[in-house]
């Protein structure tokens, strides 16, 4: 299931009219220099999903052993994806780093890859480092745009398009809540305001909604807005 990558070399022609697409709050200057390195024009934005764009059907969210062990354990990780799916017909999940920076167990981490395949029908690509990360980044965007004429476009993904699609990405945006919980969500109460109407524990009863999560989904659909308190929380 997991792709590996050694020893890649980047083309000694320049990648002419490669662009990638950068989150702006990506930290990695080595892997930035490295993707100038082999002549993509970077574009830095602020994306809502995804860390690098590499065409306008490729997001690659990428984390560092220590990012995909830490999402693991705190459950980000399979919201995070269950976004990126929604949004790009082909995400990637690049994991950097080398097998000795691994600390939860095998079972857990293949277990966890398995389901990101299975489940998700994520291509999973493991990488030594970020020179490697930037390589295989900019390989793939070449081969995008250049044999399929792809650009990358922080617009570009999946969008709905009936009312039940704008629905499902309403609910479906609700920190722990995926598609999939939306869906069910749908399902029992009929409507976004019939979910918003609903009480803490008629959230608990639909399958996988705990204390905390039904919590979470009544308080974000009926919390006062308040742009001060939003500041706060995102500070």
């Amino acid at each position: 299931m997991t792709q590996h990558y050694y020893s890649l070399k980047v083309a000694n022609t320049p990648m002419e009219n490669i662009k990638v697409i950068v989150d702006s709050r990506e930290r990695n200057q080595e892997l930035i220099f490295r993707l100038e390195e082999t002549g993509c024009s970077l574009i830095i934005e602020t994306l809502d999903i995804g860390d690098y764009l590499l065409s306008d059907r490729i997001a690659v969210e990428r984390k560092t052993v220590s990012d995909f062990e830490g999402s693991i354990m705190d459950g980000r990780l399979f919201d995070q994806l269950e976004r990126i799916k929604r949004s790009f017909e082909s995400p990637i999940l690049l994991i950097e780093g080398s097998r000795k920076e691994f600390r939860l167990g095998k079972n857990v981490i293949l277990g966890t890859i398995a389901s990101i395949y299975t489940d998700f029908n994520i291509l999973v690509v493991r990488t030594a480092g970020p020179k490697e990360s930037a390589d295989i980044m900019a390989r793939i965007a070449n081969r995008e745009q250049h044999e399929k004429v792809r650009s990358p476009s922080p617009k570009a993904g999946a969008r709905a398009v009936t009312h039940e699609g704008f629905q499902m990405n309403v609910i479906g945006n609700i920190p722990g809540v995926g598609p999939k919980l939306a869906e069910s969500l749908l399902k029992r109460f009929g409507s976004i305001r019939n979910i918003a109407n609903a009480t803490v524990e008629e959230l608990m009863a639909i399958e996988k909604i705990g204390e905390k999560k039904a919590l979470q989904i009544h308080r974000t659909l009926n919390l006062s807005y308040n742009v001060q308190e939003e500041k706060e929380l995102v500070s």
